[in-house]
């Protein structure tokens, strides 16, 4: 059987918890889509085509060597619509804790309300990836840290690049 399983986010910027949970995500699906959320209202470090070309980049070979097939898109709709735009019958999540958890549960009962046939799948993250969010890399790579121990080398490489120019 054929499974297709949606990962959303903004990946703004690609972090380690996201390449954890893509890579649990492997072990569900055989083809594995990962939607960038695209919203006017945010302004974003990396435009959303630099996001799809580090996601490319960073998760490619790892989906590779388990034989998953990667898609990357945007989508600037509901996370359903764009599941059932691209043939996804599973939505994955990762929750880092209790409280991810709490948002998320109301989210997953939302889209199954909406779109009964797409199920929601959680991911727990990885003990070592738990503290990491994007939000957090931004921050600390804004005011000159190092944040190479919380995003692949590629994105830190950019990241640095990024504030260096600013």
């Amino acid at each position: 059987m054929n499974r297709t399983a949606l990962y959303t986010g903004s990946f703004d910027p690609v972090t380690n918890g996201h390449v954890d949970v893509v890579r649990q995500a492997c072990r569900l699906a055989d083809r594995l889509v990962l939607a960038i959320g695209v919203h006017s209202s945010k302004t974003p470090v990396f435009p959303a085509e630099e996001r799809a070309e580090l996601l490319r980049a960073v998760c490619g070979p790892l989906l590779a060597t388990t034989g998953t097939d990667l898609e990357v898109v945007t989508f600037n709709d509901l996370a359903v619509e764009a599941a059932r735009r691209h043939g996804a019958t599973l939505i994955v999540r990762g929750l880092r804790d209790g409280t991810d958890f709490d948002y998320e549960i109301q989210m997953a009962s939302m889209n199954a309300a909406m779109a009964p046939e797409i199920q929601t799948v959680f991911l727990p993250a990885s003990p070592p990836v738990r503290p990491i969010t994007a939000t957090l890399v931004r921050q600390i790579a804004g005011m000159g840290g190092d944040v190479s121990a919380f995003v692949p080398d590629l994105v830190a490489a950019r990241l640095k690049a990024k504030f260096q120019r600013q």
